[in-house]
């Protein structure tokens, strides 16, 4: 059920990419700045008699219907939906730019190998006629970008990659009630350690190998959610990364954009991909 990883890390770092070529064109274009779940009533799971196959059994995976999904990590967050059947995800983000002011929200859809993305400029009057960037989806060309590696794609159901976390732990316990707990590595392979921007794996030095955790089941059979302890290590403070998976059957169906909400995507759009 693991998948390759990368999707939390890669839309940080195409949405911080394209803030800073934004910013730039900004500040060279002379532009002022503006001054302005419930829980649901069905009993929780029986407890397991082998803890950890039965969490991995309760990760999403291509069976499942639409759901939405959200990640927290220090201070950066993002959140979608995913919809296993037709091969689809939603990804948004959000990133402030301090100078110039600005908030540049970026929502990337895709389907199969379809790619749209829809940007959303706040902070500065008239910045997207200025960067002639439109408020529509825009439809993407995959070869125009310089690495399309490093846009996001849909690679499953699992898009916080919790199988791949989870795998790493030695043992899970069943704590009763729907909840696991156990320890992860977060050294074991490079794709588990690469997962995290904003965690110095090497600094955690040993405790990198021993994350203590707490994963829950809704009473669905559904995993919820997914909570790391990440301890303080040299300059880095202690945190907790959590991602989440709720409204199963309930989040809406991911379609291509037609018609006005939709065009091709103009040189712009490439440039500020590309960086």
């Amino acid at each position: 059920m693991t998948q390759r990883i990368g999707t939390a890390a890669t839309l940080r770092r195409v949405a911080s990419l394209a803030t800073v070529v934004l910013a730039a064109t900004v500040l060279s274009a002379g532009c002022a700045t503006a001054t302005r779940d419930e829980a649901g009533s069905a009993p929780a799971p029986s407890p397991s008699a082998d803890p950890k196959a039965a969490l991995l059994a309760a990760v999403p995976d291509d069976e499942d219907p639409a759901f939405r999904f959200s990640t927290a990590e220090g201070g950066e967050k993002f959140n979608g939906v995913v919809d296993p059947a037709a091969r689809g995800v939603e990804l948004s983000v959000s990133q402030k730019n301090k100078d110039p002011k600005f908030t540049m929200a970026m929502t990337f859809r895709i389907i199969d190998e379809a790619l749209w993305v829809r940007v959303k400029l706040t902070g500065i009057p008239g910045l997207h006629d200025r960067l002639k960037l439109p408020k529509r989806w825009m439809t993407m060309d995959r070869a125009k970008l310089s690495d399309a590696s490093e846009v996001p794609a849909y690679e499953g159901a699992d898009p916080a990659n919790m199988a791949a976390i989870i795998q790493t732990a030695g043992t899970v316990e069943d704590r009763g009630n729907g909840t696991y707990g156990g320890f992860v590595d977060l050294t074991a392979n490079a794709d588990v350690r690469d997962n995290f921007s904003s965690v110095d794996v090497d600094a955690l030095g040993e405790a990198a190998k021993k994350v203590p955790f707490t994963a829950v089941v809704g009473p669905d059979g559904n995993l919820t959610s997914l909570t790391l302890e990440i301890p303080a290590a040299g300059k880095q403070k202690a945190m907790k990364l959590v991602a989440r998976y709720y409204d199963f059957g309930k989040a809406p169906r991911i379609s291509a954009p037609t018609g006005a909400d939709v065009q091709k995507a103009p040189a712009s759009a490439y440039e500020m991909l590309n960086g």
